[in-house]
């Protein structure tokens, strides 16, 4: 008998297989009411593609993508119509009932218009800097200091956010030289990834020598090559605990981006890295921004980190299921969960650990129908027209006829009632 032919168990000390590592220990930011690091939930943010100064557009695309459930959104403040507008777009915002932090991200005269704009550094709860563009030669000490400074003045967290495409050319040349002169040289790459490191490293020690406490830095270092990226922030947890951002820069347009992101995020995250995400991928022209909001919280919820939603599992098809009836039914379960959640989180607390199963063949259809909450096995091709529905595990009714999509929406919707409901709180009680 060969090894192939024994069963056998992984050695129960082996933990690699149990799930992700342990969360790298941070230090918690406050920002606004959201908590990042310190062991806090992973937090989902976002950023606007509008022009700040444009109050109405903002606030729209903000509303929107708080209601995706963006945790913390981020907006340009390049400007002073930009800075100007910050306040304006706070108070429109709190008259909707949107209470989503503010974040403004400040490049080259960020110290300038907080400095002439007070309402706008008021009304932000975090600022980002980049060491990279934040000033030059003798100015860039003085400029960091003086947004620093604001920020310990007006009590709000700093994202210092290093970036592969504005490194400070300063610290990467003097790292180049140091490592020419050296016995064995390391590739350019090394050399730059320990740029990013550096850059945010000694900017967050700048930032605490002048007096912001450290449970007010988040750290960034951005890059947009996935190994690059997993590199950098692997070392910036090894030499640090602040809290850290993590986001792949210019992942790109559609499942392009969404897979780099995917795949750099989720390699971190199951090595305990990372305390807030942002999915920074290209919408198409006019589209749909909240599409970053809902990927970062799929990566989350696939992994198991958190849930926000009910899951759909839905057959992939294949010869067995030429009908499109299963594809059809799943698509219109998703879409109706994903409108219904905004209202369904006020009046049935829990819904989002709901697991939805639509099934396309009597192959896999009545087993994972089983392992969901509720589910259905729609009949593939050449079966009976008769899809058996599960609720807990076990068989609970058959549906037949045309009206087989609007019977399980109703069945789906009476669970939930049932679950989640008043009711059950109240007997529960």
């Amino acid at each position: 008998m060969t090894s192939l032919d024994t069963p056998c168990l992984p050695d129960a000390s082996d933990d690699s297989r149990a799930g992700p590592a342990p969360r790298h220990r941070t230090v918690g930011v406050q920002v606004g009411d959201v908590t990042v690091g310190g062991g806090a939930p992973i937090v989902v943010q976002s950023m606007t593609n509008t022009d700040t100064a444009d109050v109405d557009a903002t606030v729209a695309q903000v509303a929107a993508l708080a209601r995706a459930g963006s945790e913390l959104v981020r907006i340009t403040v390049d400007r002073d119509e930009a800075a100007a507008a910050v306040p304006k777009i706070r108070e429109r915002l709190d008259r909707l009932d949107v209470t989503v932090p503010l974040v403004g991200d400040f490049h080259y005269i960020g110290h300038q218009l907080l400095a002439d704009h007070p309402a706008c550094a008021e009304a932000l709860a975090k600022y980002r800097i980049n060491p990279g563009n934040v000033g030059f030669k003798e100015k860039k000490d003085r400029q960091f200091g003086a947004i620093v400074e604001m920020a310990i003045r007006y009590k709000k967290a700093v994202r210092i956010g290093a970036n592969w495409g504005s490194l400070d050319q300063e610290l990467l040349t003097h790292l180049m030289d140091q490592n020419a002169a050296s016995a064995a040289p390391r590739d350019v790459r090394w050399v730059t990834r320990e740029a990013m490191v550096q850059s945010a490293l000694l900017s967050a020690a700048r930032a605490e020598e002048i007096g912001l406490s450290r449970d007010r830095i988040i750290l960034s270092a951005k890059v947009s090559a996935v190994q690059d990226l997993i590199a950098v922030y692997q070392e910036l947890a090894r030499r640090s605990d602040y809290a850290i951002h993590l986001g792949l820069t210019e992942a790109g347009m559609g499942s392009k981006g969404i897979v780099a992101s995917s795949a750099a995020i989720g390699i971190l995250l199951q090595q305990g890295i990372g305390d807030t995400i942002r999915f920074s991928l290209t919408p198409e022209p006019g589209g749909d921004r909240t599409v970053e909001v809902r990927t970062a919280q799929e990566l989350l919820q696939t992994m198991g980190f958190r849930t926000f939603v009910p899951l759909v599992a839905a057959c992939p098809g294949c010869g067995r299921t030429t009908s499109t009836v299963f594809q059809e039914l799943a698509r219109d379960i998703q879409t109706w969960i994903t409108t219904s959640m905004p209202g369904w989180r006020t009046e049935y607390p829990g819904v989002e650990n709901l697991n939805v199963a639509v099934m396309g063949c009597i192959v896999n259809g009545p087993g994972e129908s089983k392992h969901a909450d509720i589910g259905i096995s729609l009949p593939g091709t050449g079966e009976q027209p008769t899809a058996p529905v599960f609720i807990d595990g076990r068989k609970a009714m058959t549906l037949r006829g045309a009206t087989l999509a609007q019977d399980f929406q109703k069945i789906v919707i009476d669970y939930i009632e049932k679950r989640y409901g008043q009711g059950s709180r109240d007997a529960a009680e």
